[in-house]
């Protein structure tokens, strides 16, 4: 058989009309991993970008967002501009501004809106310039984020595995954050980016990325003790290198004190941003299982009044799910990856669900890695269908949910 493909090949070339150069057969120009795993990101983008615009165009707005990419509405470039993006962009363009006892953006950590200002004024300064420049942050840094995740998660598990991670960090309910004017993309990057270089024990990475994770969100600082633990425990026993690792994970401090001092500046409170949270009815601090508990409450005992009658009721029962499986998963993230993980984990999701607000619960939950990486190592191909259908579904649910008729309501309690 083997001779008689060879005689076939011999007789198709010789009866070749012009003689040509053979090319080695078997032979591709072969894109590195990260490269495709980039194009991927920026294609899952724009299919979401899609589906967004017709989401805008088909279905009317449930409120006015009172602010537009454009002069006038556009249902394409609008769709990536909601709530929070307002405050970013304001940021972006008149800096930040202390509201003494009031709602300030000061609330809002620097790292994203300020690197807005920068890109934004280098695209021209226009109004629309400054959201541009959000959307190209976000882009870039979802896309940089997901083959880095990707070679995280090589460090424990084989190619498809780690393939399969980075899929389900792009399909989360609640990953469409990754594509609008919001911060969770460049979290995303610099929570990856500090464990990658805590793991292979490149400090000075390591201290870079959690100072600029630590300035983008308030929550940042909550995860320094988990990349300690990281860090620790990847060097083994050696002293000098767990020396090396706290003192990285101390150094992203730097971000949010330096953050600190400038609301100083400001305001004369270090820590008017807390001040400034809590004036939008966030209060961390609190008992982090009352909001679960009276969200499971309300369901066991009423579930239809409750969904019809309450207009945050849908929306807080995502989150609410979104975070229970986080924390079920806690466990078996121990196992498999090591206590630094699982910390990554509990402490991403104990500042948010001790404020007394549930509506951010599952973008909280999408930037938290080990999620993606533990699901990624599951067995079974029709588990992994079953799971990327079933999160690809509540994404498209999400993503029209948050662009077009999510409402914010008085929070409800139990009769």
């Amino acid at each position: 058989m083997p001779e008689r493909s060879t005689e076939l090949a011999v007789q198709a070339v010789s009866a070749s009309p012009s003689p040509a150069v053979a090319l080695p057969r078997g032979r591709s120009i072969a894109l590195p991993i990260e490269a495709r795993i980039i194009i991927l990101a920026i294609c899952f983008r724009l299919l979401g970008a899609t589906v967004g615009f017709i989401a805008n165009v088909t279905i009317p707005d449930f409120q006015d967002q009172g602010f537009t990419v454009m002069e006038r509405p556009n249902p394409f470039w609008d769709r990536f501009a909601r709530w929070d993006s307002g405050h970013y962009h304001g940021i972006a363009l008149k800096g930040y501004q202390f509201v003494e006892g009031g709602r300030s953006n000061l609330a809002f950590f620097p790292a994203y809106p300020q690197a807005m200002g920068v890109v934004g004024r280098a695209l021209g300064g226009g109004q629309e310039d400054f959201y541009f420049a959000g959307i190209l942050i976000t882009w870039l840094s979802f896309a940089i984020a997901l083959p880095l995740l990707y070679r995280l998660a090589r460090l424990d598990l084989p190619h498809e595995a780690a393939m399969r991670a980075a899929v389900y960090a792009a399909v989360f309910p609640s990953a469409y954050f990754f594509g609008v004017v919001y911060s969770e993309a460049l979290f995303l990057l610099t929570l990856v980016g500090a464990a990658m270089a805590f793991r292979t024990r490149h400090w000075m990475w390591a201290a870079l990325a959690a100072a600029v994770m630590t300035a983008t969100r308030v929550n940042g600082v909550m995860f320094l003790p988990a990349l300690a633990l990281i860090g620790w425990d990847a060097v083994g026993a050696s002293w000098r290198d767990r020396r090396a690792a706290l003192l990285a994970a101390a150094a992203g401090l730097v971000g949010i004190g330096s953050y600190s001092a400038f609301v100083y500046s400001i305001s004369g409170n270090p820590f008017e941003w807390y001040d400034s949270i809590t004036r939008w009815g966030y209060h961390p601090g609190g008992d982090p299982l009352a909001g679960l508990f009276t969200i499971y409450g309300q369901l066991l005992t009423r579930p239809y009044q409750f969904m019809v009658t309450q207009p945050m009721a849908p929306y807080d029962t995502l989150n609410a799910l979104a975070a229970t499986a986080a924390l079920v998963l806690v466990p078996f993230i121990w196992q498999r990856f090591g206590r630094g993980y699982a910390a990554i984990v509990v402490m991403g999701l104990l500042l948010p669900l001790s404020s007394g607000q549930y509506e951010g619960l599952g973008r909280y939950c999408a930037v938290l890695f080990p999620l993606p990486i533990l699901l990624g190592s599951l067995k079974g191909e029709t588990r992994h269908l079953g799971l990327m259908t079933g999160f690809v579904l509540f994404y498209a649910l999400g993503l029209v949910l948050f662009g077009n008729v999510y409402s914010k309501a008085k929070p409800y309690t139990l009769d």
